[in-house]
């Protein structure tokens, strides 16, 4: 899962992202309206994170802008109001939840998720192929029986190759959806978190490289 946090207030920007990063959720984080907009444009992101009284552009206008462009993202729109008429107009404009300050990060971290859940075509509750079984609201990672404790960024590239369902899944994509902005695009994390992900699931190899195109699980025999 990859989320946006559009928030003025860099210390709450950076709890919510050291809170949400615990669950192996790449984050990137802007602090105005006009860059939050900026890189919802750029990027893929499930859930944005879009509190409403930003500086240079308002977070209605970046909420307005981010549905006329067709951005499918999830939004949580933040504020300090908490009248019914605020909520109307934030969900009015394209948002799909709405949540008043201050809040319990328990209660915002539940909301991603449930968004996230609900963005794309359904997921199954739980991935399963060639022995290994996935189970993403509880990060549990077992093959025939066996478990598996993994890293995040492990647990992350796991998963997107799960859900792939045995297609391709490029190094690039893999970048996109596990790291957050701030990742070398030119660096050699993919490689280094498959290597290791291989020797934490064991033998028979369950992730086979697929020379210029990325990885793949293929089904088991």
């Amino acid at each position: 899962m990859r989320v946006l946090i559009v928030e003025d207030e860099r210390d709450l920007a950076a709890a919510v992202s050291r809170g949400l990063r615990r669950d192996g959720v790449a984050v990137d984080e802007a602090h105005d309206g006009d860059s939050g907009l900026e890189k919802a444009l750029v990027n893929e992101y499930d859930v944005i994170i879009l509190d409403r009284n930003l500086p240079r552009l308002h977070g209605d206008e970046v909420c307005r802008q981010l549905r006329a462009e067709g951005v499918e993202a999830r939004v949580i729109m933040l504020t300090a109001a908490a009248e019914i008429e605020d909520r109307v107009a934030g969900l009015n404009l394209g948002a799909d939840d709405y949540l008043p300050k201050p809040f319990a990060f328990e209660e915002l971290r539940a909301r991603v998720h449930a968004l996230a859940r609900r963005s794309g075509p359904a997921r199954p509750p739980v991935l399963e192929r060639a022995g290994v079984r996935v189970d993403p609201a509880s990060r549990e990672v077992t093959r025939e029986g066996r478990r598996i404790d993994l890293s995040p960024k492990e647990f992350g590239v796991l998963e997107e190759l799960m859900r792939a369902e045995g297609g391709v899944v490029s190094a690039e994509a893999l970048l996109e959806r596990v790291w957050d902005e701030n990742t070398d695009p030119f660096s050699n994390v993919v490689r280094v978190t498959v290597m290791t992900l291989r020797k934490r699931l064991g033998e028979p190899a369950v992730i086979e490289t697929v020379v210029g195109a990325g990885y793949r699980v293929p089904e088991g025999e």
